[in-house]
């Protein structure tokens, strides 16, 4: 006799998006480098532009290391554009699979996240390692702030990448918009400078930006000394909430018209 499991919406839930993070490695990194291509590249990249940057401006920049102001930003930037990016196009790719009732765009769009932050997460040790044995400076003095700091720029992320998502959906032009809009947020939101670089009366001109205030506060999160005058982690939240809100009512509204276009 044939037993029948039955199993509640979490737990359907739970292993629809198992399946596709699954899916998500599989189809991503079938070539001869694999995942380990994921976590290897950006390291590469982090390290070197960081130990350029380095060389060329000194030992510290506002009390911390070159190398550790450097990494923090680009490490920052890279995981919001890429898990913002993969988030959106997620829908889309996934889009043939919505015919089975189980699968939903949102599963879709939490599973190439997860994906994003867990290779980012390998990426971090990476550059830890290095630093270890390259013999430089490692210090963390508020290991709490970097975590909050890194997930709720991870949350915007996600948020953001599904209200693009569900946009592209409605219109394929919407991806080019997304792209054009994103690629100035890499020369903005602190990876190369900090607040304090400027006079305080032009601050307003930048600090509109949350992943600004993530990427400043993280700095701060590791060394003390750096300072967050001007950010505020109050500011970083009420940003996430409000676009986590958005999304989550666009997506409600509209995610199963989306996907019948």
């Amino acid at each position: 006799m044939t037993t029948v499991i039955k199993r509640n919406k979490w737990e359907i839930w739970r292993d629809v998006i198992f399946a596709l993070f699954a899916r998500e490695i599989r189809t991503g990194f079938n070539d001869k480098f694999g995942l380990s291509w994921a976590v290897v590249n950006p390291v590469v990249f982090i390290f070197v532009l960081s130990f350029l940057r380095g060389r060329l401006a000194g030992g510290d920049t506002h009390t911390i290391p070159t190398f550790t102001f450097m990494a923090i930003g680009i490490l920052f930037i890279q995981s919001f554009l890429q898990t913002l990016g993969s988030a959106a196009r997620s829908i889309k790719k996934n889009k043939a699979l919505f015919a089975f009732r189980q699968v939903q765009p949102i599963s879709a769009v939490f599973a190439s996240a997860l994906f994003e932050v867990l290779i980012k997460i390998f990426v971090i040790i990476g550059i830890v390692i290095i630093m270890f044995f390259m013999n430089m400076e490692l210090q963390i003095s508020d290991p709490l702030l970097f975590m909050v700091c890194f997930f709720l720029l991870w949350i915007l992320a996600v948020s953001l990448g599904l209200l693009f998502g569900i946009a592209e959906l409605f219109i394929a032009e919407i991806g080019k918009l997304r792209d054009l809009l994103t690629r100035p947020l890499f020369f903005v939101s602190g990876v190369f400078f900090s607040l304090q670089d400027f006079p305080k009366e032009y601050w307003h001109f930048l600090n509109w930006n949350p992943i600004l205030h993530a990427i400043e506060l993280t700095r701060y999160s590791v060394h003390s000394t750096y300072g967050h005058e001007g950010v505020s982690l109050g500011f970083l939240a009420s940003i996430v909430l409000i676009f986590v809100f958005i999304s989550l009512a666009v997506y409600h509204i509209s995610w199963k018209k989306a996907i019948s276009r």
